[in-house]
């Protein structure tokens, strides 16, 4: 005799909001890398994780080879408060085990840059929004 599969259960509570947290992050990295391939990057690599953090997008354009944190919130206050020191420090740390792994990207100029996304907005594209120095 066949067993009867049940249906999924629906996602609830917190398991759903992380679920489209993700699917949000990853619809608002898409955005914003076409933004900055509009302004002339190259998309060198997305969601590029290791151990230490997660690099949202690696992107080169002319000599400056850029790390870029995307922050999403309802208010553009709040999306850059996100940035918090921690998360500097291992976006840094992320990029340091990059450059290990690839030595022949060294040769750039290293950047750290932050696009912040809020609802009904043109993303802000922070350049050089802050540095390696700890």
């Amino acid at each position: 005799m066949a067993r009867r599969v049940e249906p999924a259960e629906p996602l609830a509570g917190p398991r759903r909001r992380r679920v489209a947290a993700f699917r949000l992050g990853l619809s608002v990295e898409s955005r914003d890398a076409m933004l900055l391939i509009a302004k002339g990057y190259q998309i060198v690599a997305r969601r590029w994780k290791t151990p230490l953090g997660e690099i949202d997008i690696v992107a080169r354009r002319r000599r400056a080879l850029v790390f870029v944190e995307v922050k999403a919130r309802d208010r553009d206050d709040d999306a850059a408060e996100a940035v918090t020191e921690r998360g500097k420090r291992r976006i840094v740390a992320a990029a340091e085990l990059w450059l290990t792994h690839r030595p022949e990207d060294a040769r750039h100029d290293i950047r750290f840059d932050v696009i912040l996304v809020t609802p009904g907005r043109i993303p802000r594209h922070v350049a050089n929004a802050f540095d390696a120095s700890r």
